[in-house]
C-alpha cells in the first residue's frame, strides 16, 4: 500500500452510498473509521459545501489539512490510485467501461427506485421514518421519533416528484426493479458477481442500493425475496468480502462478458439511457424540467445537473478509448439501447 493512514468518513446505515463505500473499504482491506449519523460532521472536522453521505475526510498537501469529499465514484478511483491490491476496477478496457456504466446506472437510476419504494407506500414510509431517527441518534426519545415521522415523512413524500416518482411512473419504476432482480439472479449464478468471480465497483454500487431495497423497505424487500432468494442472499454476502481471495483470472473474458452482460445492458438502455439523455438535453437548454418516454410510459421530472455531469464523464471515458477499444465497447452496446448515450 502506498498509504496506511486510517480513512475517516461520516455516514448512515440508511444511506446506500455509505454502504457502497463501506463494502469497498472492507473488501480492499483499507483501514477506516466511520462516524455514524445522518450527516452530522464531527466537531473539529471541515464542513463540506453540501452535506452528503458519505463524506470522506482526506488529508490534502504537505500540511495534511483535512478536506471533505462526497462523491462515491471518484472516491473509489482515488482509493485505487492511493492503495494497491484487491482492485475493484477491471484492467480490460471494455470491461472497465462496462463497469463504469453499470455503476452509474446503480447510482443514478436505481436510486430512483430506492427513494420511490421508501416514500411512495404507507407501509414503507412508516417503517423508514423512525429508522432514520435512530440511525442518526440511537438514544433519541420516542417522542422525538414520532415528531420526526410526521414532519420528515411528509417532506419526503412531497419530494417524490424530484426523482420522477408519481402515479404514472410508479409502474415504470417498480417493474424495472423486478426485472433487474431477475437479471441479477441469472448473472450472479454464473460466477458470483456482476463482472465475473470477483466484485467490481459496479457490484458495490448495486449492493448499496439493495441494502435498502432488498432489506429495509417492506414492499421492495418482499418483491426481492419473491423474485430471487439468490439476490437477497447476495446482499448479505456483499456486506463483508474481506475474506475473498481474488485473482486477475476471475474477471469475465471478453466473450463471457458479451454473453453475460447483454440482459443487464438492455435493461440499462431501456430505463437509465432515455432518462439521462433527456435530462442532459434539458440541462443544456436551461430547462427546469424534462419529459421523455421510458418503457412506453410518459416520464417527467425536474432536471438534475449532477446527472448531466455523470453522462459527460461517461462520454469522456468513451472518447478516451482507442479506436479498437471503442469499437469493442460499441459492439457490446449495440442493440441494447445504451449506444444512444454515445451517439
Amino acid at each position: 500500500m502506498a498509504k496506511t493512514k486510517r480513512i475517516e468518513l461520516t455516514g448512515a446505515a440508511g444511506s446506500p452510498y455509505t454502504r457502497k463505500m463501506l463494502g469497498v473499504l472492507r473488501y480492499r482491506h483499507l483501514p477506516y473509521s466511520v462516524f455514524w449519523g445522518n450527516g452530522n460532521i464531527p466537531e473539529g472536522y471541515p464542513e463540506p459545501k453540501v452535506r452528503l453521505l458519505p463524506t470522506f475526510f482526506f488529508p490534502d498537501g504537505e500540511d495534511g489539512v483535512l478536506v471533505p469529499v462526497t462523491d462515491s465514484t471518484p472516491i473509489i478511483r482515488r482509493l485505487e490510485d492511493d492503495y494497491s491490491g484487491r482492485s475493484v476496477i477491471p484492467q480490460d478496457p471494455t470491461l472497465k467501461f462496462m463497469n463504469s456504466l453499470i455503476e452509474d446506472y446503480a447510482d443514478e437510476w436505481l436510486t430512483k427506485a430506492m427513494f420511490h419504494f421508501r416514500w411512495a407506500h404507507e407501509a414503507d414510509w412508516k417503517n423508514a421514518a423512525p429508522l432514520l431517527v435512530y440511525w442518526g441518534i440511537n438514544t433519541a426519545p420516542e417522542g422525538m421519533a414520532d415528531k420526526f415521522v410526521a414532519d420528515f415523512a411528509k417532506r419526503q413524500i412531497d419530494r417524490l416528484y424530484v426523482v420522477g416518482s408519481n402515479e404514472v411512473t410508479a409502474e415504470t419504476i417498480e417493474s424495472s426493479y423486478v426485472r433487474l432482480i431477475e437479471i441479477l439472479d441469472r448473472l450472479i449464478a454464473r460466477k458470483g458477481f456482476v463482472l465475473g468471480g470477483r466484485p467490481a465497483s459496479a457490484d458495490f454500487a448495486l449492493f448499496g442500493q439493495l441494502t435498502q431495497l432488498a432489506v429495509i423497505e417492506p414492499t421492495s424487500a418482499k418483491l426481492t425475496s419473491d423474485t430471487s432468494q439468490r439476490v437477497r442472499a447476495w446482499v448479505d454476502i456483499m456486506e463483508d468480502l474481506s475474506g475473498l481471495k481474488p485473482s486477475d483470472d476471475d474477471w469475465f473474458s471478453a466473450e463471457e462478458a458479451s454473453e453475460a452482460l447483454g440482459p443487464l445492458l438492455s435493461e440499462i438502455g431501456r430505463t437509465y439511457a432515455p432518462a439521462m439523455i433527456a435530462n442532459a438535453k434539458a440541462v443544456m437548454n436551461g430547462d427546469a424540467t424534462f419529459e421523455t418516454e421510458i418503457d412506453g410510459r410518459h416520464w417527467t421530472q425536474p432536471t438534475f445537473k449532477y446527472q448531466a455531469k455523470c453522462l459527460d464523464w461517461l462520454r469522456e471515458d468513451h472518447e478516451r478509448l482507442s479506436d479498437n477499444e471503442r469499437g469493442a465497447v460499441d459492439a457490446a452496446l449495440s442493440g441494447s439501447g445504451c449506444e444512444a448515450l454515445f451517439t
